[in-house]
């Protein structure tokens, strides 16, 4: 049966839902999604499937203790009633050390049913990286995958 929830709802579902690290998240994508971070530096291969999202969720738990909430939400219709663009900030605090914290974001995203199918996040993944206490990481996984060994060049 179909769902009655828009796109700006599910897109408002999934942003608060990832500030609550909600374990129910995986299932606002269908189970065929497909998910990209076109400006990942890392470069990761996009998201495919509901389990994939389940995995991506799962290994977002560990990382410095971050109190987030979406904010300056601008959802934007498109021509295809499916397809929406939504801007807007994660912003917050780190409890231990009370920093703090935001990044902006634009997703668009292609909802069918209540459910995500695809969407493209464009996420500073480089902000996020320094919210979580995590950007050296970040920078040397760069340095890593992205710039040759020293075997390579020259």
């Amino acid at each position: 049966m179909p769902s009655t929830r828009t796109p700006k709802d599910t897109f408002l579902a999934l942003v608060r839902g990832i500030c609550e690290a909600s374990p129910d998240l995986p299932e606002l994508y269908a189970e065929n999604t497909s998910v990209v971070h076109p400006f990942d530096p890392l470069k990761r291969p996009q998201l495919v499937g509901r389990e994939a999202l389940r995995r991506h969720f799962a290994a977002m738990k560990g990382t410095p203790t971050i109190r987030l909430e979406p904010t300056n939400i601008q959802v934007h219709e498109t021509a295809d009633p499916e397809v929406i663009v939504a801007e807007f900030s994660y912003a917050g605090h780190v409890i231990e050390s009370g920093q703090a914290v935001s990044y902006p974001c634009i997703f668009v995203m292609r909802v069918r049913n209540g459910e995500i199918v695809e969407s493209r996040d464009y996420v500073d993944h480089v902000g996020s990286a320094a919210a979580r206490g995590m950007l050296s990481d970040l920078m040397d996984k760069i340095r890593q995958t992205r710039l040759p060994s020293s075997t390579e060049a020259g």
